[in-house]
């Protein structure tokens, strides 16, 4: 019985010292952390991630995106936890979806000292948003079901009815897509380019899930040529398919290659304001965008310090498309019920 006494004492001291390490907030944190809800690859994030903790000692919890809802579910997640925020940083892969938050109010300013070394098409105004590791929007052409002197030139040869349904985009409501739809409603006008997804539809484009799907389409010969992401694009000439890429209209008068940035935004009411702050500023280094175009996905830097060639052409060395994403935004919605009513999406 004794003993039964002594270990239910020792049991009761345990307990106690538990809970007084507990309420005094010795056990309550191992450290400093930053929420990050991230559309990049978990591939290539990770590792830069991981590289941040060991400099910074903030741990860095990641929040990843289905292939099959791009970004569209990460955004949702922080309009749903607006008043009680768990994200710190969205890092978004393209742009769109990026400013639509911002036009909600859920982006909070953050104007890091690095973000004046790029582009100011690349960077918020406001300071909402800051621009980095791009991807252009090119043709991909399968090069042994199409003659050379066919080649396309131009996105607006997708409606040369030469090509009716042997053409391919990704499904134009979510990702880059959506951000290049978005973007030449806003650069054409409405008339312009609603005329030019009306041609895409009689010529039979085929909607295919994404824009890795358009550029396994070309490489399989099931179409010519389709419009799609570098990165993606890349991937089928690193593995050998007979495949080239298109950097579209850069002739005379031409509008150029539209380049689309990967985006970082501090979340507006974020639990970890001054981690948030510094992973930003580390993702926005020279260093960082380096590796993302020395990487598998070959991203275009946008600070002009990077001195790393992609094995992708930059809008150093070509006519890069003029764009107001601000002013693209603005008209998603009009653009989106669009191509809902013309495609039946």
């Amino acid at each position: 019985m004794s003993c039964f006494k002594h270990s239910r004492t020792k049991a009761n001291r345990f307990l106690a010292l538990f809970l007084f390490l507990l309420l005094t907030g010795c056990w309550a944190s191992s450290g400093p952390e930053v929420v990050v809800y991230t559309a990049l690859d978990e591939e290539f994030s990770q590792p830069i991630f991981e590289d941040f903790t060991k400099t910074s000692g903030i741990a860095v919890r990641s929040k990843f995106d289905a292939e099959s809802t791009k970004t569209v579910g990460l955004a949702n997640a922080i309009v749903a936890e607006a008043d009680r925020p768990r994200c710190d940083v969205f890092w978004n892969n393209e742009i769109l979806l990026t400013l639509r938050l911002g036009r909600k109010g859920l982006l909070d300013v953050y104007r890091p000292k690095i973000a004046d070394r790029y582009p100011a098409m690349y960077c918020s105004k406001d300071g909402l948003w800051h621009g980095l590791a791009a991807r252009a929007r090119i043709l991909l052409v399968n090069t042994w079901r199409t003659p050379k002197g066919q080649w396309p030139r131009s996105i607006a040869d997708l409606t040369d009815a030469k090509w009716k349904g042997r053409i391919g985009m990704a499904k134009p409501l979510f990702g880059t897509t959506a951000t290049h739809a978005a973007c030449l409603f806003s650069a054409w006008g409405d008339a312009r380019a609603g005329e030019f997804f009306d041609k895409l539809k009689a010529n039979e484009v085929k909607i295919l899930s994404g824009n890795k799907q358009v550029a396994q389409a070309v490489s399989r010969g099931e179409i010519n040529f389709g419009i799609t992401d570098t990165d993606d694009a890349y991937e089928e000439i690193q593995a050998g398919r007979s495949v080239e890429i298109i950097y579209p209209d850069q002739g005379a008068g031409q509008t150029g290659t539209l380049y689309i940035p990967n985006t970082l935004a501090v979340i507006k009411g974020s639990p970890h304001a001054a981690e948030a702050h510094k992973l930003v500023d580390y993702l926005l280094s020279p260093q960082v965008e380096a590796r993302l175009a020395e990487g598998p996905s070959a991203q275009v830097p946008l600070n002009p310090d990077v001195t790393v060639e992609p094995p992708i052409k930059t809008p150093r060395t070509i006519r890069a498309m003029q764009v107001d994403f601000e002013k693209a935004a603005e008209k998603w919605e009009e653009v989106a019920k669009f191509l809902r009513e013309r495609f039946a999406l």
